[in-house]
C-alpha cells in the first residue's frame, strides 16, 4: 500500500439534523460542499462532533454515504470508527468499505478505558479488516485512553496505520511523537486552540472544529505556516483563538453548531440529550461570534 500522505485541513465534520432528530441528508451534504469549495483537504464523519455517541451503527453508515457521495472524489472522506467493542467495529468497517470510504479515523477504546495493550489489539483488528488507511484518534482528555510514543512505535510495523491525530492537549507531545517516530506517521493536531502551535512544531495537518464553519480561514491559517509567513499568520490566528476557545469545551457541538446558525452556514438542531445553550453561555458566544464577523479578514473570508 502506498501511504496517501494525507495533509492539510480536515473539518470534523457536524451530523446535520432535522427538528425532530432525524438526519438531515441534503443539509449534511450542503455542508459537505460547502467546506470543499473553500479549500479543505480531507473530512471525518461521525467523530466527537459528528454526535456519534447518539447514532446508530447505521446511521453512521448513512452519513458516511452522504459524505461520499457529496464529496465526488474530490478530497478524502475518513469514517470515524468508534464503536463499543471490536466486534461492533469490524462490522461497520465492513459496510463502510462496501460504500467505498477512503479511510478511517479509529478510536483506540470507546466508554471502556482500555489499557495500551488492549487498545493496541483493538487498531491492529480494524486497521487489518479495514485495509485501508487509517488514523488513530489520540484523546485521553475525553475517552481516558493514551497511546503514548512507545505505544505508537508498536504500531509502526502495521503499514495501514498511516497517521496520528494528537488530541492530549500537551502541545510537547508533538515533538515527542517527531523525535520517537520521525516521519513514520503524519501528525494531526485535534486541539482547535493549539493550531498555530501545532503546525509551527511541524504537524502535517489540522482535524479542526472551528473549520466546519469558517473553512477557508483555517487553509489559510495552514497555508501561511507551510510557507513560513508566520507574522501574517499568527495575526490570523489571533482573530480565529476566541472562536477556536468554542471548540475545547464538553459542549463542543452545542457551540460550534450555534456559531453555523448565527453565521448562517448551518442550523442549531442537535440530538438530545445535547441541547442548545441558553443565557450567560449563549450570549458569550454571540458576542464572540459578532466580534469575529465584524473583524473579519475580508481576504481570507469562507464564500457561501
Amino acid at each position: 500500500m502506498s501511504n496517501p500522505r494525507w495533509q492539510g485541513i480536515f473539518p470534523a465534520i457536524t451530523t446535520k439534523f432535522h427538528a425532530d432528530e432525524s438526519i438531515d441528508a441534503e443539509g449534511t451534504a450542503r455542508h459537505i460542499d460547502f467546506q470543499i469549495r473553500n479549500g479543505v483537504h480531507g473530512l471525518v464523519t461521525c467523530g466527537s462532533l459528528g454526535e456519534f455517541s447518539t447514532l446508530t451503527l447505521e446511521e453512521k453508515l448513512e452519513v458516511t454515504r452522504i459524505a461520499i457521495e457529496a464529496a465526488k472524489g474530490r478530497v478524502p472522506v475518513l469514517a470515524n470508527v468508534s464503536e463499543t467493542s471490536t466486534r461492533e467495529a469490524l462490522r461497520f468497517i465492513q459496510g463502510a468499505n462496501a460504500l467505498g470510504v477512503d479511510g478511517y479515523m479509529v478510536m483506540p477504546s470507546v466508554i471502556y478505558v482500555a489499557d495500551a495493550r488492549e487498545a493496541i489489539a483493538n487498531v491492529r483488528a480494524m486497521a487489518e479488516a479495514a485495509k485501508k488507511p487509517i488514523m488513530v484518534y489520540n484523546n485521553p482528555i475525553a475517552y481516558r485512553v493514551d497511546l503514548k510514543p512507545e505505544d505508537f512505535a508498536q504500531l509502526a510495523d502495521c503499514e495501514w496505520v498511516v497517521a496520528i491525530k494528537e488530541s492530549c492537549g500537551d502541545i510537547r507531545r508533538v515533538t515527542d511523537l517527531r523525535l520517537a517516530l520521525g516521519d513514520r506517521f503524519q501528525l494531526f493536531l485535534g486541539v482547535d486552540d493549539l493550531a498555530f502551535e501545532g503546525l509551527a512544531l511541524g504537524c502535517d495537518g489540522l482535524l479542526a472544529g472551528v473549520g466546519c464553519t469558517f473553512p477557508r480561514e483555517t487553509v489559510a491559517l495552514y497555508d501561511l505556516m507551510k510557507a513560513g509567513q508566520y507574522e501574517e499568520a499568527l495575526k490570523l490566528y489571533q482573530w480565529m483563538t476566541p472562536l477556536l476557545h468554542l471548540d475545547v469545551s464538553t459542549k463542543l457541538v452545542q457551540n460550534l453548531k450555534l456559531i453555523d446558525l448565527l453565521v448562517g452556514t448551518g442550523t442549531e438542531h442537535m440530538r438530545l440529550p445535547r441541547m442548545p445553550v441558553i443565557g450567560e453561555e449563549r450570549a458569550f458566544i454571540e458576542r464572540v461570534v459578532k466580534k469575529a464577523l465584524e473583524t473579519r479578514p475580508a481576504k481570507y473570508q469562507s464564500v457561501a
